[in-house]
């Protein structure tokens, strides 16, 4: 559940940095707004890095993400391991391939004290997080989000600008754990096929979780 609820976040992190900030002005800020002007879907690829708090690299994974808003989107992790995770608006699902698994809960409930909840309604932003500038590191002018809820999921969240948008994103987790990912190709407002976010787990898959009421078709691959 811990790979459910982390992939989630991360994905509502570049969703909210594809979104209009409430806070902040300098030229993290502009950037920003530069980067979500106009934006309503976007694709890309990704780098993840793990370091532990001792500062040890744990592990590296790649691969891809589609992102609509204002719910909606897709997270392949391709190498070393291959894990989807798909938020149709309803509800996230998380596949396992190796495991055969697929956990599923409902969005409002990955979205309860997250970043998601500004999706919906961005005047809550500055409700959630204290926004701040924290000027150029590595070529890059960064933004760093600070949530003001009472038991946080993250210690802080510092997203990084290029002149292009949005280039990169590190996070730090309660225990001192850091997460580095580094996004590339992005192709902004893109056609996505609209079974891109629908998901019907694979035959013969284990599924935990919240499923749909009434599930009317057999479980296909």
């Amino acid at each position: 559940m811990k790979r459910l609820h982390f992939a989630a976040f991360v994905v509502a992190l570049v969703m909210l940095a594809s979104s209009v900030a409430q806070a902040a002005t300098g030229p993290a800020r502009a950037r920003l707004d530069a980067f979500a002007k106009g934006l309503h879907a976007v694709s890309g690829d990704f780098t993840q890095t793990l370091t532990d708090p001792n500062g040890k690299t744990q592990k590296t994974s790649s691969g891809t993400l589609v992102l609509q808003a204002p719910r909606q989107f897709r997270w392949d992790t391709l190498t070393p391991y291959k894990q989807t995770i798909v938020a149709d608006g309803s509800r996230v699902w998380l596949y396992d391939p190796d495991l055969e698994q697929v956990t599923v809960r409902r969005q409002d409930t990955e979205e309860a004290h997250s970043p998601l909840t500004v999706l919906t309604d961005l005047s809550q932003l500055d409700k959630e997080f204290h926004v701040t500038e924290q000027g150029e590191r590595d070529g890059l002018a960064w933004l760093r989000l600070t949530s003001t809820a009472k038991d946080p999921q993250f210690s802080y969240a510092d997203l990084g600008f290029d002149a292009n948008g949005l280039a990169r994103m590190q996070f730090k987790d309660q225990l001192g754990a850091t997460t580095d990912i580094r996004f590339s190709n992005w192709k902004r407002n893109p056609d996505i096929a609209p079974q891109t976010f629908n998901f019907t787990p694979p035959k013969g898959a284990d599924v935990i979780g919240d499923l749909p009421e009434l599930t009317t078709q057999p479980l296909q691959h």
